[in-house]
């Protein structure tokens, strides 16, 4: 596996999958090394000032006007771990939490938390060590930032709360947890493993653990991985189902996509002439009577195009926001947040920093989650739209009225007496049914601590939401790969498919047999839902087309 290098700068969706699904390791550029260290020191000048400043030597929230004495100092950043630590319900899986954790450390890499390089390295070596602490799911606002599944997630840091670690539970006589015998230990257990001595936290520390966006994001750039790749296998789902009900790829002809064209738009239809190029199914009625097909075959470049577009909506969001400094308040040298050129807004801004001669803290609003929590909710929506018409595919293969003179009712040889993939439609309509009941969680709002925090993003739970439709939406496209599959068992045989459709007809026949009798078909809508998120199908398409699909 190859190893992610953190410089606050630079890390991908695709790092994080590498590092939360891969296990790939994890190192920090010595640029970033020494931000943190030039940060660390402008904190340590600021404390030796005693000004009061937030998140320094003052309370939190609704307690900003409470002082702290010096000698309390590092008791604060400690008891915010712990009151933090208060999240409720099923818990994280790991993959959510190590992505939540590269996240952060690329955050605070890039020197504006004033966190010690210490701390930075214990969570390093928890990610290549397998230390894999235990998160409730619920709990963020997502603002001020992800506060409780960041709380229980660093916790771990000083030695308190449950992580979970790689190894044999047999030396101890502890049952193995799920996932591999994965042991669940105390935190400072967890850390003995790994030769870490519990951390503690000094001025800043906790607050700069705590105070960001990097489970919301976390998340998202897991969810912008399967969300294009679900869009690709929407393309390869809906090019099969264009063949095997002899409807026309005239639609995806790049005259008509470059009249009209949404960056989205073109590259499903170019798919779509690429998984369907060399199919004599498709020569065989170019000069039907067929004047036009349905919308859901004929828009298919059109609708998956504007999913493509929200999908890289949100990548956007993400790119930008793996590599942002999201927590608060922020620590900056005091020569770079004013210049004389600047306008005299900012630059009387500057002079109301807290700190010194060498270092101003700035309180703001990096935290809130909002440009993901849009995003997010948009995702969702757009992806239900996905399943939505994929469904309406489903039924156009099975449906009596719609279907065409070579398909048998419900794609069964024998009608009536079997009921063939009926029920497959039911079930790809009740999780379309699941996905348009989802709310907006953007647009909500709940105020807390003392309505100091009077307008949060619920950033986190348009994320879950996302995620939950995603793999919904997964499960409606495997049942359309089911049935295009059967429904290509009607087609002439002396008719050969494109060299894409006929890879994914393959991919699904390599899982599934065809229906010559009824039987239970909800292990194979499983199978195939898992072709479609494993990348399976994506990985034979592409082997059979020579080349990957955009």
């Amino acid at each position: 596996m190859s190893e992610v290098v953190l410089d606050g700068e630079s890390l991908t969706p695709a790092d994080v999958v590498a590092v939360a699904r891969e296990g790939a390791a994890v190192s920090v550029a010595e640029d970033a090394r020494e931000a943190v260290r030039a940060s660390r020191e402008r904190v340590d000048d600021v404390l030796a000032s005693d000004e009061a400043v937030y998140g320094v030597n003052t309370g939190f929230g609704e307690l900003v006007d409470e002082r702290i004495p010096r000698e309390d100092v590092e008791t604060l950043q400690t008891n915010l771990l712990r009151s933090h630590s208060a999240g409720a319900g099923e818990e994280l899986p790991a993959e959510a939490v190590r992505a939540m954790l590269v996240a952060r450390v690329n955050a605070l890499v890039k020197g504006y938390s004033g966190i010690r390089e210490v701390v930075v390295d214990h969570l390093v070596a928890m990610l290549n060590e397998g230390i894999t602490p235990v998160v409730p799911r619920t709990g963020s606002l997502g603002a001020s930032g992800d506060l409780a599944p960041l709380a229980h997630a660093t916790i771990v840091l000083i030695g308190e709360g449950v992580a979970e670690i790689d190894g044999d539970a047999e030396d101890s006589g502890e049952h193995p947890h799920e996932n591999g015998g994965r042991r669940r230990l105390a935190g400072e257990e967890a850390l003995a493993r790994a030769d870490l001595e519990p951390l503690t936290l000094r001025a800043k520390e906790g607050l700069a653990l705590i105070n960001g966006t990097q489970l919301s994001v976390g998340l998202g750039a897991l969810l912008v991985a399967d969300a294009e790749r679900l869009v690709r296998a929407a393309d390869v789902a809906g090019a099969l189902t264009t063949e095997v009900t002899m409807s026309s790829t005239v639609p995806s002809h790049p005259a008509i996509q470059a009249a009209r064209p949404h960056d989205g738009q073109m590259e499903s239809a170019a798919n779509v002439r690429r998984l369907t190029a060399d199919s004599d199914i498709v020569e065989s009625h170019r000069n039907c009577d067929r004047v036009q097909d349905a919308y859901s075959t004929r828009c298919l470049p059109q609708v998956h195009g504007a999913v493509r577009d929200a999908v890289a909506h949100l990548r956007e969001a993400v790119e930008t926001e793996l590599n942002s400094a999201t927590d608060n308040p922020l620590v900056f040298a005091r020569d770079t947040v004013a210049d004389p050129g600047e306008d005299v807004g900012t630059a009387a801004a500057a002079t109301r920093a807290s700190g010194t001669d060498r270092a101003a803290v700035l309180s703001g609003g990096n935290f809130h989650g909002a440009p993901l929590a849009h995003r997010l909710d948009y995702l969702a929506a757009a992806l239900t739209d996905l399943a939505a018409v994929s469904e309406r595919r489903v039924d156009r293969m099975l449906n009596p009225n719609t279907q065409e003179s070579h398909l048998p009712p419900f794609l069964t040889p024998d009608p009536g007496v079997r009921s063939g993939l009926m029920i497959a439609q039911y079930t790809a309509a009740a999780l379309v049914n699941e996905c348009r009941g989802n709310g907006r969680p953007a647009t909500d709002n709940t105020p807390v601590s003392g309505n100091q925090e009077d307008h949060v993003s619920m950033s986190a739970t348009s994320a879950f939401q996302a995620r939950d439709v995603a793999e919904r939406v997964g499960r409606v496209l495997g049942i359309e790969l089911l049935c295009g599959a059967q429904a290509a068992e009607f087609v002439d045989d002396d008719l050969t498919p494109g060299r894409g459709t006929g890879a994914a007809f393959e991919a699904v026949r390599e899982r599934v047999p065809p229906l010559e009798e009824d039987r239970p078909l909800a292990g194979e809508i499983e199978t195939t839902a898992d072709l479609v998120a494993s990348g399976a199908l994506e990985s034979r398409v592409t082997e059979a087309l020579d080349e990957p699909l955009e």
